[in-house]
């Protein structure tokens, strides 16, 4: 099983530790936050993974280094400018079988084994891992009526979301709409899929995920690590 991890990214949400640090070497207790996914990955019977680098590849490429630490392989594939999301998918070979995809910078209990088996299960194309988040909005919010004119008013409200945890399982055939070396986001290459006609599917997972992007969700995540730890690792680490 083939895996690409994108760790390109400047991280500038969390800047100015990302300045001299890739976002995925960020450390949460005693390892950067990437090798929590390389673990998971192990544990789930993926032990071919590429890394999408840019920023401050050399870093990456020396931690890392060919994966055999942690029982995996791992190459890099190289962008010289951003392609967004999705277009760093476009430069990788051998991209020829049911592959995952993740962010560099996920934090999470989602058991990657049960996300690949529903992703075969449901016969789609792509299968993205979906997580609900509350947005509490601190101000009143005004409704306009499409002129000038109060329609209505809501003292701060709550807003529930349905929201991309930056985990995805593609089938190959994703790869004939990312245009080569070309930028493209992830939200639309899914809507290219969509319109194609392709089936695209959601995986509901009510666990622990954070994204490391934000720097109060850093801190937060590095607390849970510290009381959590065993619940991202394998037994033993």
């Amino acid at each position: 099983m083939k895996a690409v991890i994108l760790a390109g990214g400047k991280g500038t949400r969390l800047a100015p530790y990302t300045n001299i640090l890739p976002k995925p070497l960020m450390p949460i207790g005693d390892m950067p936050i990437m090798e929590l996914l390389l673990w998971q990955m192990k544990c789930a019977g993926v032990d071919d993974i590429v890394l999408t680098v840019g920023h401050l590849s050399e870093l990456l490429r020396t931690f890392f280094k060919n994966g055999e630490k942690w029982g995996v392989l791992i190459s890099y594939s190289h962008e010289e400018d951003p392609l967004g999301t999705a277009g760093p998918l476009s430069l990788i070979a051998g991209l020829d079988e049911t592959f995952l995809v993740t962010n560099g910078d996920v934090m999470t209990t989602l058991d990657l084994g049960e996300l690949l088996t529903f992703h075969k299960e449901q016969g789609g194309a792509a299968t993205i891992a979906v997580h609900k988040r509350q947005v509490k909005i601190n101000l009143g919010v005004v409704e306009m009526d499409g002129g000038n004119d109060i329609a209505g008013y809501i003292e701060k409200p709550t807003y529930d979301y349905t929201v991309s945890m930056g985990i995805y399982v593609f089938e190959p055939r994703v790869l004939q709409h990312i245009p080569y070396n070309e930028y493209l986001d992830f939200p639309d290459l899914v809507l290219k899929l969509i319109a194609a006609g392709e089936k695209v599917v959601a995986y509901p997972f009510e666990g622990y995920w954070k994204d490391l992007g934000y720097a109060d969700d850093y801190e937060q995540a590095t607390q849970d690590f510290a009381q959590m730890r065993s619940q991202f690792l394998p037994e033993g680490l």
